[in-house]
């Protein structure tokens, strides 16, 4: 694993503030930042994980375009492991979690048998999103377009305007800064503290940096932090630092 120092440098460090434990706060609700790309809200023991994008190397496969056909296997490799750490009551995939409709059905049965014993024993919601709007078919959960729990609303896409309380996808948030001459990028969460978009989960994910104009509207600027993943810990950047790029 490399080391902070290595991805960051000693001066994007000293300038962040390291979060020890990634708490933070949605529309008053405490919520914690996995620096997996992982959100769980302790009061409720819920885990929320967005844009899982399963088998899409098998899909661009299909359409001939040759991808090493392990995206799936790594992704579990990391679902595993955040509902380990967090031990949830419930999970909540928050849309896209299959690349496509067909998705389920080409998942390998090992594969498909792994994810069944994560789902087993807690309530698991399957939340649908523009690329598997259909039930991922031959999977236990339940299916929803949006959930409302008090003060929050969880959803795949964001709404447009102010919503308060809202904790969606879709958009594969990304930051970047710039030290030195040097661009660092990487995932993270996305909040202005009274709506959050998730990181992508998914290992053929890519990102989308929060300053492009897809977010205009969603965030107060003034009060926009980015908090990018590190191997460890996020980092929480103040939006007046983050770059275009």
């Amino acid at each position: 694993m490399a080391h902070r120092g290595d991805l960051y440098g000693e001066d994007f460090t000293a300038r962040t503030q390291p979060l020890a434990p990634g708490l933070i706060a949605v529309a008053g609700e405490p919520a914690l930042c996995d620096p997996r790309g992982a959100l769980f809200l302790p009061a409720l023991r819920l885990l929320v994980v967005s844009d899982l994008h399963l088998e899409k190397g098998s899909a661009a496969a299909r359409q001939g375009r040759l991808l090493p056909p392990y995206d799936t296997l790594a992704t579990l490799d990391l679902l595993t492991a955040v509902i380990e750490a967090h031990n949830p009551r419930i999970v909540v995939s928050l849309g896209d979690s299959f690349h496509d409709d067909w998705g389920p059905g080409r998942m390998p049965p090992p594969w498909r048998d792994r994810l069944a014993r994560l789902m087993a024993g807690r309530d698991w919601v399957w939340v649908a999103g523009n690329h598997d709007p259909a039930p991922p078919a031959g999977l236990p959960g339940d299916v929803a377009r949006g959930i409302a729990l008090g003060p929050l609303a969880l959803r795949h896409e964001p709404a447009a305007g102010g919503q308060e309380g809202e904790i969606a996808g879709h958009l594969h948030p990304g930051a970047m800064v710039v030290q030195r001459g040097r661009a660092v990028r990487r995932r993270c969460f996305a909040t202005d503290g009274m709506r959050l978009v998730m990181p992508a989960f998914g290992a053929f994910t890519g990102a989308l940096n929060v300053l492009d104009p897809a977010y205009d509207g969603l965030f107060r600027r003034e009060r926009l932090v980015a908090y990018m993943l590190g191997p460890e810990r996020v980092y929480a950047v103040a939006g007046r630092r983050l770059r275009r790029g």
